[in-house]
């Protein structure tokens, strides 16, 4: 057999790699990590049959700018991390200057990381204010067997990190619902800040906002003083339920009369759903389990599915 040629091995050294299952974050991105391989590889079979290397040129896979975008990777450097619970925390990531995400209310970005030479990707929602300059902060819980936790546990001040994105989002229009019913477990707390926020910010929008908040203890709810600020607005009601929390007597006395303890069940929905005071438009984020049961209580409670909005 005749031995490889080298114009052969240099070709089959640029063909982009097909991506692996662990690549893709699963959240229905556009373009996605295999459009992204699609593309590349067209590139790449138009520029071998030309036997052209130069209309390989415009393919980057990272790019150091500064400036998001769907379908390269590009460097932000981690300004600060701070731990929340025991397996949470925020990370602030610099923005040169005083340039700004600029991304639609609920959108999510896409991390890459590497651990023991697997490439792992992930989505993220950034909780920053839409129109914060400078900088962007994640909230993100890490998994003991994560592998993407592992990657991000190492993080510290100055670091490197790659995003790419933004996608997806709620396409939110100030005062064109009544009120907005949002059901968040855990870290699906995420999308649901930047949209109360910017109800907050905007004197002219009236909608009202029911946030309910699932965690497992007291301890384990996040961002408890920007939450507080949030409720003080004559619009926004806040609720916690706590799934491992036996009695309220040990809350704050401020916490008390807002908190359940038991798990989100079907009465329960009904009746925060009977308390809206106008029909609500209900916004969902949290494991596939947790969406899918609140999807199934909000049925029960009469609401429609046209009238659901699942991150």
């Amino acid at each position: 057999l005749q031995a490889m040629s080298d114009n052969e091995q240099d070709w089959l050294a640029l063909k982009p790699q097909e991506p692996s299952p662990s690549q893709c974050c699963g959240s229905g991105c556009k373009p996605c990590i295999y459009d992204v391989y699609e593309k590349e590889l067209a590139q790449w079979e138009r520029a071998k049959a030309m036997q052209d290397k130069s209309l390989l040129m415009g393919k980057k896979e990272q790019s150091n700018n500064s400036e998001l975008k769907p379908d390269t990777f590009t460097a932000f450097s981690v300004s600060s991390v701070e731990q929340l619970t025991e397996d949470t925390y925020q990370y602030k990531f610099e923005l040169p200057g005083n340039s700004s995400l600029r991304l639609s209310l609920g959108q999510h970005i896409v991390l890459r990381g590497v651990v023991n030479g697997l490439e792992v990707q992930r989505a993220y929602t950034p909780i920053s204010p839409r129109n914060a300059e400078g900088y962007f902060e994640v909230l993100i819980k890490c998994y003991e067997a994560g592998l993407m936790s592992q990657y991000i546990k190492t993080w510290k001040r100055g670091d490197v990190v790659f995003w790419r994105g933004p996608f997806g989002g709620f396409p939110y229009q100030p005062n064109k619902h009544g009120e907005l019913l949002m059901l968040a477990s855990g870290t699906g707390l995420a999308p649901m800040i930047p949209i109360l926020q910017s109800i907050t910010d905007d004197e002219e929008d009236e909608t009202f906002v029911t946030l309910v908040g699932c965690f497992p203890t007291f301890d384990k709810i996040y961002l408890k003083p920007l939450l507080q600020d949030l409720a003080r607005y004559w619009n926004i009601r806040i609720y916690y339920v706590l799934s491992q929390e036996t009695s309220l007597e040990n809350l704050p006395w401020s916490y008390q009369e807002n908190t359940y303890t038991g798990r989100l069940n079907e009465d329960l929905m009904k009746t925060i759903v009977n308390s809206c005071r106008r029909k609500p438009f209900v916004l969902i984020c949290g494991s596939s389990a947790f969406n899918e049961d609140m999807s199934r209580y909000l049925k029960a409670s009469g609401i429609e599915e046209n009238c659901c909005f699942v991150f």
